[in-house]
Formats: C-alpha cells, sequence, structure tokens
C-alpha cells in the first residue's frame, strides 16, 4: 500500500519506515569492520587457510577446535561468489539477420 493512502496516526507510520532490516549496508564480509571467523581442526589446516586468506587479502578470525568440526562456510562464501550471467542479445525482428544472409531476421531465421 502506498504511503499516500495510509490510514491511522502518522507517527506510527514513521516509526514503521524507520524500523525494519537494514539491506543497504556498506560493510563487506572479509574486511577490517566485519571479519570472518573460521574454526579448523588442526595446525596444518589452519596454515592452508591462512595462505588462501593471504592471497585474496581477507580478513579473517582463525580458530583451531579438535572438539568441533570444521566450519569454513563464511569463507566458501567469500571465494565463490555468484557471477552475474550476461545473455546475448537476441536480434529484433527487423534486423539483419546474424546468418549472414542479408535478409531481415523475421523473414530469415525467426
Amino acid at each position: 500500500m502506498s504511503k499516500m493512502f495510509f490510514k491511522g496516526r502518522i507517527e506510527t507510520r514513521q516509526n514503521h519506515v524507520l524500523s525494519g532490516y537494514n539491506v543497504n549496508r556498506n560493510v563487506k564480509a572479509g574486511t577490517e569492520e566485519a571479519p570472518i571467523n573460521v574454526v579448523v581442526a588442526t595446525e596444518s589446516r589452519k596454515a592452508e587457510v591462512e595462505a588462501i586468506i593471504q592471497e585474496h587479502s581477507i580478513v579473517a578470525n582463525i580458530s583451531v577446535d579438535e572438539s568441533q568440526e570444521e566450519n569454513t562456510l563464511e569463507l566458501d562464501t567469500l571465494l565463490n561468489k555468484a557471477k552475474t550471467t550476461i545473455f546475448e542479445k537476441k536480434p529484433n525482428r527487423n534486423d539483419p539477420c546474424s546468418c549472414g544472409s542479408g535478409k531481415k531476421y523475421k523473414k530469415c531465421c525467426a
């Protein structure tokens, strides 16, 4: 519902608008302001993870705890970010055909 058609006390609406989850955060995970937490089981695994962190210049808190299972979810998420999918532009009906025939797309390959 639009804020122009809000029925009720105006100060209540302002409270609802101002509160809520902030989706426009400028703090990224793996930086000085928000380091990631990684739990590993052995010292040798800690050295491997530190090498990966140095290579990608990520800030992380690494703790070695044999009683807990390994937790590298945040690190894996940062390393395997999803890439934007870019599709080839489909020609419009009146554009020349991409097969090279010289005809319009709608008369040739459509």
